[in-house]
């Protein structure tokens, strides 16, 4: 399939005069091409189309349905009928009145496209530069981030299913792949009575011995087709199928082949061997999503899927308003709150390991923020000091002194002690002074090993306040000098009322998400695989700025205050 970038259409003299007439005050999809046509364009799409064969569809014209789609959190077949017999919808895509569309195919296919070329934040990217050059977000100011989970697009499975499911989808990838081949390795009649069906926890045995029994024979069967196909007579190729690959990690994960005493070979459950099972990073949990993992928040929590990150600018009104009036060329009012950066990462990827690479995408961009506000993702001193390097103050609470001293509030804490970083040694509440300062690496980062004196500790009348460690004497763990004060400073500042109070913007990202999950379903994934699921929620970013934007557009703020009927009659009778 060629492309030959045209962008979109003008829209035609008959379909604007009758939208015009339908819709006098005009529809979000009618600001949409009025305003952001110059968003949904071709060319960024050319590397993802060849040159010669018959033209498909212009790109900027499914990437607009399909911010539209997401908009009202539509299917594909739904949004493919909006396209057919919808006025505002033809208007917006620049479509004749009599126009019969296009068949709801074809949105997937754009979707594997892009995804298969790495152009899934193409539409998100260009519609945040946009804003950005007209003066509705840019850096300096300030932003807050915050995640949350992603239910994966395939059934949760125990181990149990987990095992079977990954022999039949092997078999059932075998069965188109290499056919023959297959026929040759196994009882064709036999295996299609097992894994004809699909494995349900529900049809299982109840017997516990006889579900183990079963855990035996789906063993037995995944390592038989993995033998056959790591065989020396085997096709190379027959190994390099996905399903097979994962057959094998699900085998790795769950059970291990051993031989007993008498020579013969036995298959033992992980769970009962001394090796454990992987985890949970590595643990896979579906046979048609490898790379969807099961995570837990807190106790109530649990799911099988993604994890997505937003972070979106959100000055306060007051500061919004003056810089808008500043402005030349533009109304008074307050800027809308826009996200400017989505990221999709693994379920067990832990907030803070994610911060870095958010500000460091928003630096490329030229919308790094002055002040980052997170949810309490506890960033070490590092990450902290990196960020100021790059003029990023983080507001986020910070992990404090976990000593058992400074957690029982009794004894010395680390910040009892005085540093004297020019002479490399550090001074006790007693007065005595340490005797090693040792440089080393802990967790991936460089720190500092203070060491006293145990014949001075043990005399110390102060030792059982100090220290319960069996040596007798204390030691202290420090970053370097840079982390070591930022970490003490924000510790310091984050007990004030004033950051506090500061703090508390923060919580506006809970509502952004929760408009996501309302508009866009955004807390269950609709594709399976990273590349997909990470479209989805660029898609869902872009739709609800557009949301905003159209907000803006009309002067009607999202964020409307809602009286009720009693405080309507308490006004008339006192007023």
């Amino acid at each position: 399939m060629s492309m030959q970038p045209r962008g979109l259409s003008p829209v035609p003299e008959q379909t604007a005069v009758v939208a015009r007439a339908a819709f006098p005050m005009g529809s979000l999809p009618m600001r949409v091409r009025d305003r952001l046509a110059g968003v949904f364009a071709d060319e960024p799409f050319a590397g993802s189309f060849g040159v010669r064969g018959a033209p498909g569809m212009p790109p900027a014209v499914l990437s607009l349905v399909t911010v539209l789609q997401f908009t009202e959190n539509l299917t594909g077949r739904q949004a493919a009928d909006a396209a057919r017999d919808r006025l505002s919808w033809k208007y917006a895509l620049g479509m004749e009145l009599t126009d019969a569309g296009f068949d709801f195919t074809v949105l997937s296919k754009f979707r594997a496209r892009i995804t298969e070329h790495g152009l899934e934040r193409i539409v998100f990217d260009r519609l945040v530069d946009h804003c950005r050059e007209a003066g509705l977000v840019g850096a300096g100011g300030r932003q807050r981030t915050d995640s949350t989970h992603v239910i994966s697009a395939v059934r949760d499975l125990n181990r149990l299913e987990l095992a079977g499911e990954s022999v039949r989808a092997a078999l059932e990838a075998l069965a188109v792949a290499a056919p023959a081949w297959l026929a040759g390795q196994i009882d064709v009649a036999e295996f299609a009575h097992r894994y004809g069906p699909r494995v349900n926890g529900w049809t299982m045995p109840s017997s516990q011995a006889k579900r183990d029994r079963l855990a035996q024979v789906f063993a037995a069967d995944g390592y038989r087709i993995c033998k056959a196909a790591w065989a020396n007579g085997a096709p190379v190729w027959v190994r390099d199928v996905e399903a097979v690959q994962v057959l094998r990690q699900v085998l790795v994960q769950t059970c291990s082949l051993r031989t007993d005493s008498r020579g013969r070979e036995v298959i033992i459950r992980r769970d009962a061997d001394e090796e454990g099972v992987p985890p949970g990073r590595l643990r896979l949990a579906s046979p048609y999503d490898p790379d969807t993992r099961w995570a837990a928040k807190g106790e109530e929590l649990f799911w099988c899927g993604y994890k997505i990150h937003l972070t979106e600018s959100c000055d306060p009104p007051a500061e919004a308003e003056a810089e808008a009036e500043a402005e030349a060329g533009r109304r008074a009012g307050p800027r809308p709150n826009l996200i400017t950066d989505v990221l999709t990462t693994d379920a067990t990827v832990p907030d803070v390991k994610a911060t870095a690479g958010i500000q460091q995408r928003l630096t490329d961009r030229g919308l790094a923020p002055g002040e980052h506000y997170l949810d309490a993702g506890y960033p070490s001193a590092d990450l902290v000091t990196a960020a100021a390097k790059n003029n990023i103050t983080m507001i986020t609470p910070l992990l404090a002194d976990h000593s058992p001293q400074a957690k029982a509030a009794e004894g010395f804490a680390k910040s009892d002690f005085r540093i004297d970083w020019r002479s490399r040694t550090v001074r006790c509440p007693e007065g005595s002074t340490s005797i090693g300062w040792h440089p080393v690496t802990q967790h991936q980062h460089d720190a500092i090993v203070v060491e006293f004196d145990r014949r001075t500790c043990r005399a110390c009348p102060s030792q059982k306040r100090c220290t319960t460690s069996a040596r007798g004497s204390r030691m202290l763990t420090l970053r370097p000098e840079e982390a070591h004060d930022t970490l003490t400073r924000a510790r310091t500042d984050q007990k004030t009322p004033t950051w506090k109070d500061k703090y508390a913007l923060r919580a506006g990202i809970e509502g952004t998400i929760n408009q996501a999950l309302d508009i866009t379903g955004i807390r269950r994934a609709r594709y399976r695989g990273p590349p997909k699921v990470r479209l989805q929620h660029a898609f869902s970013a872009t739709a609800i700025n557009i949301i905003r934007l159209n907000a803006h557009w009309t002067d009607h703020p999202l964020r409307r205050v809602r009286t009720s009927r009693l405080e309507h009659l308490a006004y008339r009778l006192t007023a």
